[in-house]
């Protein structure tokens, strides 16, 4: 087939009809109007009751978390007891529950002291760059994620002495008049347009039109039951449609503000508008849309992997690591594993390759249910005609599809510049004399050559960094790493999900430049001024991780940890740890 080199950025989805009937433009007209009539009410609704809505909001949903998890598997082609199941119980229940218990804490907090509770350390760098640790967020955290860490990095400027006032602005400065929020839901994960709605409520008390991404517009009678409290007091509003209606919602003049997860072009389409006259008004810095607009877009996410003494054990070991960053949820992530960044003259370079391989080849191929997905998968096959394919797909699915030994100086790639949003990933080696020459390099790839700032991942093991030299260098690696999201040995979706740390591209993008997206989202203890956050895990970890590929009792461990955070006990460790030692 013929191919014609996309531009950079995230990829194109085409528009599908959906599962439920489009809102009519009379009614997207009147949910507007009762939100502006109730947009004040909210801004100014005192503690207590801002609290009882979400602890309503908590009860409610916990009590949609079976069917929600059920009509996501079908909707998926996912069978029960298999990985599938547990990417849809962490994907869905288990993130916005702790979301939502994490932002009860912080309004009580802020009740009390004035701004939500910082309860690890604040260092400053020897740069000057003020750090905050956020996760363990609580007693519970260092059981389920034994070893892991969560810092997030402010903006240079800030001193540990101003952070406090960085924190809940929207909390401290007086807000005599509301604003009216419309928040463009994803369809790839569940918890991401209820947690993006839930974000501009309760950090920015904003009232919120959701828009059902048509994806998986059938989640939408759970998420306006689990969220009727809100609903009833004209606070949001849930609707359904597809291009047509955001159009109309963005335009609305009444709707002051917008959020968006998705693609780059439709955050331009919006933004400046399309075709010729879009692109001109973009390079000329005229927006047709003048509203702030906040985003997270995707990203080429790679991988870099540190040479060191591995053994047979670390390369399986990591291999299920790397490639449960692809196969979670089909590869319909923006924060999927896109390449691989390995040093070529590593030894054992080959022998990761060779175990990745062999996983891909033991992991049936998955439902490619997200629109245009066989499109894109096969875009990059007629660029790499020789990537090798894993599985005997069945129809509607896709094989894995993986790209080895890119030449890394092909900076127009397919796999460097576009967002593949399906089964497909790569890899490349970059030649150095040493190690900490590699991150160098590898560190000005990934910024320079890979499109987008969402997240990154960094692989190293720790007697590596007994050397001085080489522990330097992971330092400024991270240091230098323009991401919103580092996460070291383990995946950067971390960033997403412990939901203390805020989720969003790197910091700096503007409209014209909107890279992997502008603002944040979580970020539950309210932070005004982030530049990254930087989330460390061990090398290796026991029980298995329920998130890979290779956990036999993930989907058990997930429903179980989401049943905690339903109503969080400690005598629901036990059966959590007994599962996950199964696993």
């Amino acid at each position: 087939m013929a191919f014609v080199k996309p531009r950079r950025g995230s990829a194109a989805i085409p528009e599908i009809a959906g599962s439920m009937p489009h809102t009519s433009l009379e009614n997207l007209d009147r949910a507007v109007e009762e939100l502006a009539a109730h947009k004040d009410e909210w801004a100014q609704l005192p503690m207590g009751d801002r609290l009882a809505v979400l602890g309503r909001i908590h009860d409610d949903c916990s009590g949609t978390i079976e069917r929600w998890v059920a009509v996501s598997m079908q909707a998926k082609g996912v069978e029960p007891g298999t990985v599938g199941e547990a990417e849809e119980w962490l994907g869905g229940p288990l993130f916005l529950l702790r979301n939502l218990r994490l932002l009860r804490r912080s309004l009580s907090e802020i009740a009390r002291y004035g701004q939500p509770r910082i309860r690890g350390r604040v260092t400053t760098r020897p740069n000057g760059q003020v750090v905050a640790r956020v996760f363990p967020a609580d007693l519970y955290d260092p059981i389920f994620f034994r070893g892991f860490t969560g810092d997030v990095w402010m903006e240079p400027g800030v001193s540990a002495d101003d952070l406090p006032g960085t924190q809940a602005l929207a909390y401290k400065q007086p807000v005599p008049h509301g604003k009216v929020a419309l928040v463009l839901g994803a369809g790839n994960l569940s918890s991401i347009g209820p947690m993006d709605a839930l974000y501009k409520l309760f950090v920015e008390k904003q009232v919120v039109v959701f828009k059902m991404n048509p994806v998986n517009a059938y989640l939408g009678p759970l998420i306006e039951q689990g969220f009727r409290a809100l609903i009833a007091r004209g606070f949001l509003h849930v609707v359904y449609g597809g291009a047509a209606e955001g159009a109309h919602l963005c335009g609305h003049p009444q709707v002051d503000e917008i959020h968006i997860t998705g693609s780059d072009r439709t955050h331009d389409a919006i933004v400046f508008g399309t075709g010729e006259e879009g692109a001109r008004r973009k390079a000329e810095r005229r927006p047709v849309l003048t509203k702030r607009v906040t985003s997270e877009l995707g990203n080429v996410s790679p991988v870099i992997v540190v040479p060191g003494p591995w053994t047979e054990g670390d390369f399986r070991f990591h291999a299920a690591n790397i490639v449960g960053q692809l196969v979670y949820n089909a590869g319909f992530n923006c924060n999927a594993v896109r390449v691989v960044v390995q040093h070529a003259g590593w030894d054992g370079r080959e022998k990761l390759l060779a175990a990745m391989r062999a996983l891909f080849a033991a992991i049936p191929p998955r439902q490619a249910y997200y629109p245009g997905a066989a499109e894109r998968w096969q875009a990059y096959v007629a660029t790499h005609p020789k990537a090798e394919r894993f599985g005997k797909p069945r129809a509607g699915e896709l094989p894995w599809l993986l790209a080895a030994g890119l030449d890394p100086a092909a900076a127009d790639d397919i796999c460097f510049t576009q967002e593949a949003f399906c089964a497909v990933t790569s890899e490349t080696a970059l030649g150095a004399a040493d190690v900490p020459e590699f991150l160098d390099r590898a560190v000005a790839f990934a910024n320079d050559t890979l499109w987008g700032t969402l997240n990154v991942g960094l692989i190293v093991h720790p007697k590596s960094l007994r050397d001085p030299r080489v522990a330097a260098a992971v330092d400024r690696a991270i240091e230098n790493l323009r991401f919103g999201t580092v996460a070291v040995n383990h995946w950067s979706a971390a960033g997403y999900a412990l939901v203390t740390t805020p989720w969003g591209g790197f910091s700096g993008s503007d409209i014209y430049d909107v890279k992997s997206g502008s603002g944040e989202v979580h970020n539950t203890l309210m932070f005004s001024r982030v530049q990254k956050n930087v989330i460390w895990g061990p090398f290796r970890v026991w029980p298995v991780p329920c998130w890979f590929p290779t956990c036999r009792t993930g989907h058990v461990v997930a429903r179980r940890l989401s049943e905690f955070e339903a109503r969080p006990s400690l005598l629901k460790l036990p059966g959590i740890l007994a599962a996950a030692v199964r696993g």
